[in-house]
């Protein structure tokens, strides 16, 4: 009997037992409040007069109406590039030792996101919660004294200035408690290897050695690192090597688009379980194995408020309009998607994280991720969201019965008529022809919007199918392989010219 494993067990339970659900209104007006207070005496605090705003009557009424919407860029423009420069009290008091890089799903260069101290405390309390939440899911004791597989960037991080840099999980991999440290794998030593490719294989030579239990990463990155183990040890499943696998955790992305790969790599189905870590923080974890969607963190260092996704809202480049209406926790319906925003104890302010949500219970705060903002398909008026593509995928997926983990797609111009060109990552023998008709036809009966825009400027859809490793090999030439490292969905045309360039060089079609 693993004896070990049924004290931790036991103690998790009894923990999840003594605690109460929190009244997340409440918990996120107290965190508005905590986050005011703190950096009421920073630069930025004294340019929006925070303890005004703390006098009022409504603080979040009069927080929206006093502080305007940020992205990264503006929010980099006025403000973090003085907190990259090195000077205190900026955003936050002050400074990181801390730096997240992200290039995201746009762009070459390396986004730069304070990471602050109490960040760091707030992501490893978000981690204990979710811990806690595994008893919910009735895993048997030996559970617990297996090994965990948490695959994310480096932990080898790069000094400068005085600071430290790297991605969020190599960040967050680097803080973990000392009595962790037996349970992590791949260990210190392979997690700093920088080079992705060379990370993996130093983890398939390895892979015997350990009893791991669980996986933790995002669904493309670890698919393919369990598939370089499972050829590397010429097996048949990755439970051919770790017979005692029970759990996943995914996260930052919608697993369903993996689901169907991803389980041919097993031999008996696992436990999947969503988290939504960013680099900006630690946002909402899945507490109950009855639905697959995520609880916010209402009470952790994380004020949230929600902007309704219509189109009037969102400018072209998928940036949001600062005169959009944004309410709070107490007022969001479910079944309707929002663009998050988040004020964090980073120093982010009002920020837009670029993803959209919606709320599945709204008493629980329960929401799943639905898309990206930037990826919001709006060209001539047919408003597809990323939630609605990989509905429609779905769908291929079980007419054909075929696997179409990876997509892209861009509205293009052929003759001044637009059209929408999809690059699906799957092996098959149908026609291009026949799944860009059959596409077609369900987004018509999904989205009436998309069906209005079919009948007037879109003229069609064309599908072009290549093998899911082009996406990875992809993200590896625009230098953001492995880690945090998510493939653009949506593309612009300008950005849809580099990629039909770089299909043709490493793919004949």
């Amino acid at each position: 009997m693993a004896i070990i494993g049924s004290i931790i067990k036991g103690a998790i339970e009894i923990k999840g037992a003594l605690t109460s659900e929190p009244n997340h209104i409440e918990e996120q007006q107290k965190v508005l409040e905590m986050l005011l207070k703190t950096a009421s005496n920073t630069d930025f605090g004294i340019t929006y007069d925070f303890n005004k705003i703390l006098e009022s009557k409504n603080i979040q009424k009069t927080y929206a109406e006093t502080v305007p919407y940020f992205d990264y860029h503006q929010l980099k423009k006025q403000w973090w590039h003085k907190v990259i420069d090195g000077e205190e009290n900026i955003t936050w008091p002050g400074s990181p030792d801390y730096f997240a890089l992200s290039s995201g799903t746009t762009g070459k260069k390396s986004k730069r996101i304070p990471v602050t101290n109490s960040m760091i405390e707030s992501i490893r309390n978000a981690g204990i919660k979710q811990v806690e939440a595994l008893s919910n899911f009735d895993l048997p004791a030996e559970f617990f004294e297996k090994e965990i597989m948490m695959l994310g960037s480096s932990t080898d991080l790069q000094e400068k200035d005085g600071h430290l840099e790297g991605e969020i999980s190599g960040i967050s991999a680097s803080n973990i408690p000392f009595w962790f440290e037996g349970y992590y794998k791949p260990g210190r030593d392979i997690a700093k290897i920088d080079n992705w490719d060379k990370r993996v294989e130093r983890i398939a030579e390895k892979a015997k050695d350990w009893d791991i239990g669980a996986l933790s990463g995002i669904p493309s990155w670890m698919e393919l690192m369990l598939q370089k183990v499972i050829e590397y040890h010429n097996a048949e499943t990755i439970h051919d090597i770790w017979p005692n696998l029970q759990v996943y955790t995914s996260g930052g992305v919608a697993f369903a688009p993996y689901e169907k790969s991803f389980n041919n790599l097993l031999k008996h189905p696992i436990t999947v379980i969503d988290t939504y870590l960013a680099s900006e923080g630690f946002i909402a974890y899945q507490e109950r194995p009855e639905t697959d969607a995520m609880k916010l963190i209402t009470d952790n260092g994380v004020y949230f408020e929600f902007v309704p996704f219509q189109p009037e809202y969102i400018n072209q480049d998928g940036s949001l309009k600062q005169d959009a209406p944004s309410i709070t926790l107490a007022e969001v319906e479910i079944d309707q998607d929002y663009v998050l925003l988040i004020s964090t104890v980073s120093g982010a302010w009002r920020y837009i994280i670029g993803d959209t949500i919606e709320f599945t219970d709204v008493a629980k705060a329960e929401i799943r991720i639905t898309g990206r903002t930037k990826f919001f398909l709006n060209v001539v008026g047919s408003q597809l969201s990323v939630n609605k593509m990989n509905s429609a995928l779905r769908q291929i997926e079980e007419k054909f019965d075929i696997e179409i983990p990876e997509f892209t797609l861009a509205a293009t111009r052929i003759n001044d008529e637009f059209h929408h060109h999809w690059y699906l990552g799957t092996e098959t023998s149908v026609e291009n022809k026949v799944l860009a008709d059959t596409l077609d036809e369900v987004l018509k009966k999904a989205n009436k919007n998309y069906k209005v825009a079919r009948n007037k400027a879109l003229k069609g859809i064309k599908v072009t199918t290549i093998p899911s490793s082009i996406f990875s090999e992809w993200s590896g030439a625009q230098k953001k392989k492995g880690g945090q490292v998510k493939m653009e969905r949506v593309m612009s045309e300008d950005k849809f010219v580099e990629w039909e360039n770089f299909v043709s060089e490493n793919h004949s079609i």
